[in-house]
């Protein structure tokens, strides 16, 4: 299998000194508040996840980075990038600007940063990226002594040049002799995925590519990037394919836990005329539990509940951690082998424990800062559903990754 990277251009017939093992190497995610395309696009929700969460997961999964850090200057995105375990670098109105580029926004946080000596800049809108490709990068510059690396796909795509409207140069090909596609390695053209470059290139040069530069090619199914809102259905059917899920992989799940309050209701009280408390259950939800094939335990309701969706139903008190801890312990099971659905503070560390997690779109921000996986659809209209149809998805997309694992690409 020949590797994913190669160098660009080398210091031919230099002494290079080995890199130093102890070197301080830094994940950093700029996200503006200002986006212009999609208003608050970093933490839109894609696939339930917030845009940004997709690639900090990606970083603090890959174990690559002594920090992980996002550059904003908006609270809300502040907010988000903590809960899925970044740093905040808060970076100021001069680096802000509609015209503020990239590298000067870098530079700040360089200079502000004394002890970092490897940056990599990381796009948060490219959903598609993986620890595995973070790691593999990243070895080029521990490793090999690259002092940059970048991002690229393979594109076979024909190019011209246009003069006064009109196609009048061909830039790439020669029209009266076109390649086939077989026969044409094709192009290397930046993803934006991400940037790898040293403090000294930075400080120097000004530049994430200089130096020893080497690039790390992505194959296509990951190159996502999201620019404007109709890129937003495509890159959503892209990630639920090929996106990263984390480290506990979803074909473990053995249980699913739902909190039946604002989840399988839509959290009101009924009252009738004698007095009599009443909940209202969307037959969405309890006509898609059990196709799920999970055994759900749902809490404070009664025995016709447990009749109406096959589950088993079981009252909890108010210290609901305590309670699943003892469900675990009953079924000899662990946290990663748990998809848990609540909806309020509660709910949040067992939200943060369980492999899986989920909250309705109307859930209130602690919830939804601690889940994995936020509902298009509100408390009693449909949610408990979309979790369930979204573990079954996750479960096919997982076998179906085994399978490919089995039959490499190369081999066709």
């Amino acid at each position: 299998m020949l590797p994913r990277w190669k160098s660009v251009r080398g210091l031919c017939g230099v002494e290079r000194e080995p890199a130093p093992e102890d070197r301080h190497i830094a994940a950093l995610v700029l996200a503006r508040g200002g986006s212009k395309g999609i208003p608050l696009k970093n933490i839109k929700m894609l696939a339930g996840v917030p845009l940004i969460g997709w690639v900090l997961r990606a970083a603090v999964d890959s174990s690559m980075f002594d920090s992980v850090w996002v550059s904003t200057d908006h609270d809300e995105i502040e907010k988000v990038a903590k809960a899925w375990g970044a740093k905040v670098h808060r970076r100021s109105p001069e680096v802000s600007r509609d015209s503020s580029s990239s590298v000067e926004t870098i530079q700040e946080f360089v200079r502000l940063n004394t002890d970092v000596d490897v940056i990599c800049n990381i796009q948060a809108t490219s959903p598609c990226l993986h620890p595995f490709h973070l790691k593999e990068a990243l070895e080029m510059i521990t490793l090999h002594d690259f002092d940059s690396v970048f991002a690229v796909v393979r594109r076979h795509q024909f190019r011209w040049q246009e003069v006064k409207k009109e196609c009048k140069l061909p830039l790439n090909l020669d029209p009266a002799k076109r390649p086939r596609r077989q026969d044409w390695d094709g192009e290397l053209c930046e993803n934006g995925s991400f940037y790898f470059a040293t403090r000294d290139l930075l400080e120097t040069k000004g530049a994430l590519q200089g130096g020893k530069i080497g690039y790390y090619e992505m194959l296509p199914e990951y190159s996502v990037d999201i620019d404007v809102d109709i890129d937003w259905p495509v890159a959503e059917q892209r990630v639920l394919r090929y996106g990263y899920f984390g480290r506990d992989k979803p074909e473990v799940v053995r249980l699913m836990l739902c909190n039946v309050s604002g989840c399988l209701t839509d959290g009101k009280l009924y009252f009738s005329v004698s007095g009599e408390e009443m909940l209202s259950v969307n037959t969405r939800d309890t006509m898609g539990i059990p196709s799920s094939n999970q055994p759900v335990i749902a809490s404070v309701l009664s025995d016709k509940l447990a009749h109406k969706t096959g589950c088993k139903v079981r009252q909890t008190g108010v210290e609901i951690l305590g309670e699943v801890k003892g469900m675990l312990e009953e079924r000899k099971l662990e946290w990663k082998e748990v998809a848990y659905m609540g909806n309020d503070e509660p709910d949040v560390v067992c939200l943060n424990l369980a492999g899986l997690s989920a909250v309705p779109r109307d859930a209130p921000v602690v919830a939804v800062n601690a889940a994995k996986y936020i509902c298009h659809s509100p408390g009693g209209m449909g949610a408990v559903r979309e979790f369930a149809e979204h573990i079954l998805l996750l479960k096919k997309k997982a076998k179906s990754q085994m399978e490919q694992d089995r039959i490499h690409r190369q081999n066709f």
